[in-house]
């Protein structure tokens, strides 16, 4: 007896209100350039460890991935961030750090005061010829940004720059390093955070400047591009690169005060607005990375539901098995869940809403998901499950990254909790 054709699994379709024309063919497209541009990429070299090929960087230009949320005066596609989160969740199923790379532009390192030189890089920035590197993080300081000690120092028309940095994605190969670092102490009463300043270190790509050394880290995922433990021993920046804003995706999130040891204050200047730009920002990278996240776990459950069909044991398909398909209908259900909330999300920050509460949950919620339903879905693989020959391992791997960066779960539980409920004047 012949064997019954394999059905592929459903493809998810947009619901109303978001269901214009425009987002359906643009789903559509990055659906199409994510099976075959980007998935055959992923599938030779990820278990290789293998870096993103220029070739396929190109291509990620050609489509307008770049400059997604840049305006189209600009060359960019002048769309929200429900439109950056659809396309990163379609390029996530193929290869996590594709979504990841075009984060990385989207007008990030153009946040300049000179005009001129804001729009030649926006449109720069546009078409993927200006893909940056953020250094944020610091041995001591993750979570706790307001706690990075990488100093500048000004001399002259120059900020002279000492410290490290750690997880540093993408820093050898791209046009600039995004850098967080400080610029002088608080002073009396300010915050924490209050003496911040983000400057861009313009660089050759594929190479570190005079003052700056890096080693890559040896990660068990979330290959494709290298993360870097950066040392910066007097790298010099000229003063003007010090941006005004950090020319990301509008984030939302309230303009208030931060009580800091009971004192409430407010900071003016470019300090100020770095710290809150970054604050901000997150909110946008989060549900990001919530998409993301997505992206995986919907891979892993359409990698199921194949191999559910094409898998026999004791004369049928092993997706006969109710214990099985149950297993498969409750992962589906998760991953749509998850959809709909980053996409609800989305929404509310191209409205203009503040939402860090709702873009917390929503990456909380997606990214330990993915964990849970990537690993089932390697135990539905059986033995094949843990090997490189199927992609349900990779899926894992990338999945088990999600709930740590972009703040971990811990940090999302934190900032809901602390908008939910009051601390007693015990804390």
């Amino acid at each position: 007896m012949s064997s019954p054709t394999v059905i592929a699994p459903p493809v998810p379709v947009l619901a109303p209100p978001y269901d214009t024309g425009a987002r359906v063919a643009l789903q559509t497209e990055a659906r199409r350039f994510s099976d075959e541009e980007v998935r055959p990429v992923a599938d030779e070299l990820d278990r290789h460890k293998g870096e993103m090929p220029r070739s396929l960087i190109e291509k990620l230009g050609k489509q307008g991935y770049f400059g997604i949320l840049i305006p189209t005066e600009y060359g960019g596609m002048g769309l929200g961030v429900f439109e950056y989160c659809l396309i990163a969740e379609e390029l996530a199923r193929g290869w996590m750090s594709v979504a990841s790379i075009i984060a990385r532009a989207q007008g990030m390192g153009t946040g300049f005061d000179d005009g001129a030189r804001r729009r030649r890089l926006l449109e720069k920035s546009a078409r993927g010829e200006w893909i940056g590197a953020a250094a944020l993080s610091e041995p001591g300081a993750g979570s706790d940004l307001a706690g990075v000690s990488t100093r500048a120092v000004r001399d002259g028309d120059h900020f002279v720059v000492t410290g490290t940095k750690r997880w540093c994605g993408n820093a050898k190969a791209a046009d600039f390093i995004q850098l967080l670092c400080r610029v002088r102490d608080p002073e009396p009463g300010e915050r924490r955070s209050a003496g911040m300043g983000t400057l861009v270190v313009e660089k050759e790509p594929g190479a570190f400047p005079e003052g700056l050394t890096g080693t890559p880290i040896d990660k068990i995922g979330y290959h494709g591009f290298l993360t870097w433990n950066l040392e910066f021993d007097g790298l010099r920046v000229p003063v003007a690169n010090l941006v005004a804003d950090l020319g990301r995706a509008r984030a939302g999130g309230k303009d208030e005060d931060e009580d800091e040891g009971k004192v409430k204050v407010k900071d003016k200047g470019k300090d100020a607005n770095t710290f809150r730009a970054i604050e901000q920002g997150l909110n946008a990278a989060r549900v990001h990375t919530a998409a993301r996240a997505v992206g995986l776990a919907r891979a892993a459950v359409e990698e199921c539901l194949l191999y559910l069909q094409e898998r026999h044991q004791f004369d049928r398909p092993i997706g006969d098995f109710q214990a099985l398909r149950f297993m498969a209908a409750e992962m589906a259900a998760r991953v749509d869940q998850a959809r709909a909330f980053y996409q609800q999300v989305a929404h509310l920050i191209d409205l203009g809403r503040p939402c860090e509460r709702e873009a917390a949950m929503a990456k909380l919620l997606a990214t330990e998901m993915a964990v849970e339903v990537t690993g089932q879905a390697m135990q539905l693989h059986g033995g094949n499950g843990y090997t490189t020959e199927r992609r349900v391992e990779r899926y894992w791997r990338d999945a088990r990254l999600t709930t740590v960066f972009e703040g971990t779960s811990q940090i999302q539980q934190k900032i809901i909790s602390d908008r939910l409920l009051p601390r007693s004047p015990l804390c």
